[in-house]
């Protein structure tokens, strides 16, 4: 590669894909076709998907910077009313262009300024407005976590930025792995360097201990 080509491409901004977590509420589980058809609509990919019931404890646990507030009590009754479904969802710039899906927080209002989105079509009210999402970037991370503990929350690199991402972190592991490989020359080649990656991964996730639990059927 050239010097000038090096340069164009250090240079190039670093295009990665975020993620953000997406709650579809008790009031509109019933929807929740019609409300993951927008979110497909709207470039998103479903990473993961589960629908559960909370107990009020966990809406506490989830909601805490909310805590002390005068909804507080209602916000965690209604969360743990019925099922939820949380999605963790994937797309560039994620967590704004969620909240701008979503609209504003109170549906009521929501449908005076922003008819066509998710909270004016099947919210009711600013506590039943239908559907939550992270903040920030740093709340998507441990609200993905509440819900799936054993994600990965890292921005997903595209373009030349994937390439750089690859020769930087994949490359030089896969590399040692392919190179034992030869050493050892296993019976079975493609599950033992399958677990030797499994075991030497340098992003391994740490488990939380922290898990969701499923409500009973």
């Amino acid at each position: 590669m050239d010097e000038d080509n090096r340069e164009k491409m250090m240079s190039a901004p670093r295009i990665f894909v975020e993620r953000t977590l997406a709650l579809i509420k008790p009031d509109a589980v019933h929807k929740a076709d019609e409300i993951e058809d927008s979110i497909l609509q709207s470039g998103f990919s479903i990473l993961q998907k589960r629908r559960l019931q909370l107990s009020p404890e966990q809406c506490s646990d989830f909601y805490i910077e909310h805590y002390g507030k005068l909804f507080f009590p209602h916000l965690t009754a209604f969360m743990s009313s019925g099922p939820v479904v949380a999605l963790a969802l994937a797309r560039q710039q994620a967590v704004a262009t969620w909240k701008a899906i979503m609209g504003p927080v109170n549906s009521i209002k929501a449908r005076e300024t922003h008819p066509d989105c998710l909270r004016a079509r099947f919210g009711t009210c600013d506590l039943r407005n239908a559907v939550h999402g992270s903040e920030s970037f740093s709340a998507a991370e441990r609200e993905i976590r509440f819900f799936f503990p054993n994600s990965v929350i890292e921005p997903i690199p595209l373009g030349d930025a994937a390439k750089d991402y690859l020769s930087q972190y994949v490359s030089p592991t896969l590399l040692t792995g392919l190179t034992e490989l030869c050493k050892r020359k296993p019976a079975d080649p493609f599950t033992w360097l399958a677990d030797w990656l499994l075991q030497n991964n340098p992003n391994k996730p740490k488990i939380s201990d922290g898990t969701v639990v499923e409500a009973a059927a």
